[in-house]
């Protein structure tokens, strides 16, 4: 099966319920692309929420923005994979660069955190990428298959269907920067290559590679148009409905 479009908004830690809820029914109401996978990356307090006022089961997909690497314990103020999939949130993202700057996430425990994910039955937006300081020294591949092999690459070939991945260079989130659609392309060719290297040719075709970086409705069907670059991890533009719904009929 070819791989799907992704559209995923982060939400980060913005917007109260209400505000939640107005905003995922005007991305749910809207009319759009139909074979494009909406995703909504929400904060842990509206996802009850959303379920109840949302008619995610069709039109849109929820995810938690992290979870714990355990399944319970002396962890306060954590949330387990577990209780997500208890709450039947389909998806998770792990590995976000905010996460991994703000919150010291390395990849040994991202690597553990995506072992406890699956074996909760939950799907994830693993992310990857490089600091600006990594880019202009021409290392940014060889720092992005590090990511991918100390993480990632822990997962069999049947494992790797639960997993969608974000490129996001680090220097165009939230700057107002964007890698150009040749820069995007580039670096989603040579992530296809890694998986195709470790993989093989199937599971490489089938996954899923996204953008994440200051994607706007003015950039994302340039950026989607190039082959290897299947969608976006949109941040500030998912929090308006029409802009978001925009970038979901770019494909």
């Amino acid at each position: 099966m070819a791989r799907k479009n992704v559209a995923a908004g982060n939400w980060k830690m913005n917007t109260n319920i209400s505000q939640g809820i107005e905003l995922a029914q005007t991305i749910s109401n809207a009319g759009r692309d139909k074979e494009v996978l909406v995703i909504l990356a929400v904060p842990f307090t509206h996802i009850f929420a959303l379920q109840k006022k949302v008619k995610t089961s069709s039109k849109v997909i929820l995810a938690a923005q992290t979870c714990h690497h355990k399944t319970s314990g002396a962890y306060t103020g954590e949330i387990s994979p577990t209780m997500l999939a208890d709450m039947k949130v389909p998806y998770v993202v792990l590995g976000h660069s905010e996460r991994r700057e703000y919150n010291h996430e390395n990849n040994s425990l991202l690597a553990a955190k995506l072992r406890a994910a699956l074996d909760a039955g939950l799907k994830v937006i693993f992310c990857c990428g490089e600091s600006l300081e990594i880019r202009k020294a021409g290392t940014h591949i060889s720092y992005v298959k590090t990511q991918l092999t100390e993480s990632l690459f822990q997962l069999d070939a049947q494992e790797m269907k639960n997993i969608v991945i974000a490129y996001e260079p680090i220097w165009a989130i939230g700057t107002g920067e964007t890698a150009s659609p040749v820069q995007a392309q580039d670096m989603h060719a040579a992530i296809r290559d890694m998986l195709r290297k470790k993989y093989g040719k199937r599971v490489a075709d089938n996954t899923s590679i996204l953008y994440g970086g200051s994607v706007k409705g003015s950039n994302a069907k340039e950026l989607f148009g190039q082959a290897d670059v299947d969608g976006g991890l949109v941040g500030g533009a998912s929090l308006n409905g029409q802009e978001f719904v925009q970038i979901i009929n770019s494909f």
